[in-house]
Formats: C-alpha cells, structure tokens, sequence
C-alpha cells in the first residue's frame, strides 16, 4: 500500500480533524455516531487511526467528516 506524505503517514487530513472535532468538543464516538446519520460507518477505533494517520480515508468519509465538522473539504487539508 502506497504511503503518503512521509513513511508514517497514509492520509493528508487526520491532524486537522482531531484539532477541529476537539475544538467542537466532540469525542471520537460522537464524531462516528454523527457520521452514521450520513450512512458513513466509521467506529471510534477507525477515527483514531485516521486521526494519528494510520487510515486512509476515502472520498465519501472526507466528505461526511467535512459535512459534520462543518467545515470546507479543503480546510481539512490546510495547514
């Protein structure tokens, strides 16, 4: 599996969803329950994982964690 951004990281978007959800006050299981009313399944393990960027996401996931942290999609991308 191909890696991106350096040998440790495989997505581009986990830092900036950590900093926004907790500055939403939001746990991870919040964050994946919010998710599930998107039909986007993504448990409180998988949310650790795409926060610490041992996930990839996939382009609906981005979409719904964009949808519910009320953010532009390319603000998660912004540094």
């Amino acid at each position: 599996m191909a890696r991106i951004i350096d040998g440790n990281k495989m997505n581009m978007v986990g830092e900036k969803v950590k900093q926004i959800r907790k500055n939403q006050e939001m746990s991870q299981q919040q964050l994946s329950d919010k998710l599930e009313t998107l039909a986007i399944y993504i448990c409180r393990g998988s949310i650790s994982r795409i926060e610490d960027g041992s996930r990839t996401v996939t382009d609906i996931e981005l979409f719904g964690l964009s949808k519910i942290l009320n953010v532009p999609i390319q603000f998660l991308f912004d540094e």
